[in-house]
């Protein structure tokens, strides 16, 4: 993470899971990440709405011309991006990986803009929507409406673990013989 903004709010999240995978919704205080409230947002997870925003700061809101809570967030990317963008969300909320991501946008001035995006999942409990946290932070002073976002770049945080949930569903429906990268 290169933003201060995305390692505090990222400090203050794996505090908060301690040694649990994410923390429940409930263990995050606005009060605690106030100064980073503008740039945060919450995600609903909920692919045939293409995860709506639940929750959006004003400098986010600034960032994408308006009040955009409940529109689609993946929306905002280019279109040829969208499903790796919906396949990053799902490996965040189903295997509570967080992840990191560089991003472009072209100013209404026509300036590039560099920007920051932080994912963090909660800890999904029984009879609750399934919701992530979000951080959208720009490097440099960013005025006015951004156009459709570009996916730079893009890494999980994870730590040293075994088979995620994800993966081991996959194995569990493959057929025949399949080789997986990574896996131990």
């Amino acid at each position: 993470m290169k933003h201060p903004s995305s390692r505090a709010f990222f400090a203050y999240w794996d505090g908060r899971r301690g040694t649990s995978r994410a923390p429940d919704r409930s263990d995050i205080e606005p009060g605690a990440v106030r100064h980073l409230l503008p740039d945060m947002f919450v995600l609903a997870y909920d692919a045939e709405a293409a995860y709506p925003f639940r929750f959006v700061g004003t400098r986010v809101c600034a960032l994408l011309g308006g009040d955009v809570k409940d529109t689609s967030f993946s929306a905002r990317f280019a279109a040829e991006q969208r499903r790796e963008v919906e396949e990053i969300i799902a490996a965040v909320a189903e295997e509570a990986l967080p992840a990191v991501a560089g991003v472009t946008a072209t100013s209404r001035e026509g300036h590039l803009a560099h920007l920051e995006l932080l994912l963090l999942p909660f800890s999904s409990r029984a009879h609750t929507p399934i919701s992530l946290a979000g951080l959208l932070a720009p490097f440099e002073g960013v005025s006015g409406r951004l156009g459709e976002l570009t996916l730079t770049s893009w890494r999980y945080l994870h730590r040293e673990e075994g088979l995620l949930p994800r993966t081991i569903r996959k194995l569990a429906i493959a057929r025949g013989f399949m080789v997986y990268e990574g896996l131990r």
